[in-house]
């Protein structure tokens, strides 16, 4: 009897300490944060991966390859309210336009206006849902069915986020580059039986597309560049309005 019990004591006493072990060790585990991922502020060679060292005892490093660039550019999100404007240009044999745009973006709305080589302006408002768009001077509107891809259009823009639906052959070079003294991931695709070749450069400040150029044959067809500062959140002054005085959106709302 006496040999039982003490086998019981033993036994508790096991219990115990790898109950204790096991308490101590959850904490440890489920009140680490997750990993941040940190994300470059010099330049690289286009086309070269580029790798992020550690900064501090809970950060991943961070390599961009053709291979990784999508898990990279899934890490990187737009503003939800921002203004900017940008530059898009256009190039053939023997000459070239260029517009200038102002994009305004709140709640999911979008605002764009376009001044074009013609030098009328241009108008586009969505919701990503319905597209109005008119051209000032006029009260006078039309619309149309609009998806998520919308306000890239009506602007006249890539949209980036595509890159991440690629096969990785389809990515041709990737890599943290400058871009109008702005930290960037570069990527480079060449979707398949294309003669294009795309290039972007996302900032990883703002999560907006900075540059993107468009290749064919060898010869620039396409430049867009956004170098001014994004604000945000969006100004006050920006409008979600049709022409005719018909508020769609006010920002903050």
């Amino acid at each position: 009897m006496e040999q039982k019990n003490r086998l019981i004591i033993v036994i508790a006493i096991v219990v115990l300490i790898v109950g204790a072990m096991l308490t101590s060790f959850g904490r440890i585990l489920f009140a680490a944060d997750t990993p941040s991922v940190v994300l470059p502020s010099t330049s690289a060679t286009p086309g070269n991966s580029s790798t992020v060292g550690p900064e501090g005892p809970n950060y991943q490093r961070v390599e961009v390859s053709t291979q990784t660039v999508t898990g990279v550019v899934a890490t990187l999100a737009r503003p939800s309210s921002s203004y900017r404007e940008l530059t898009v240009e256009t190039f053939w044999t023997g000459g070239s336009s260029s517009s200038q745009v102002q994009v305004w973006t709140d709640g999911g709305w979008s605002h764009s206006r376009q001044a074009m080589p013609s030098g009328v302006i241009r108008h586009d408002l969505t919701d990503g849902e319905t597209l109005y768009y008119w051209y000032e001077g006029t009260q006078q509107y039309k619309s149309a069915p609009a998806d998520e891809q919308s306000s890239d259009l009506a602007q006249h823009i890539p949209t980036y986020e595509t890159v991440m639906e690629l096969e990785p052959s389809e990515i041709t070079a990737a890599g943290y580059e400058n871009r109008g003294d702005m930290p960037c991931v570069y990527v480079e695709v060449q979707p398949s039986r294309s003669k294009q070749i795309q290039r972007f450069w996302v900032s990883v400040d703002s999560g907006l597309l900075i540059s993107a150029e468009t290749e064919e044959n060898g010869q620039l067809v396409y430049r867009m560049t956004a170098y001014s500062p994004v604000q945000s959140p969006c100004p006050a002054d920006g409008s979600f309005s049709l022409p005719d005085g018909e508020v769609l959106h006010r920002i903050g709302e």
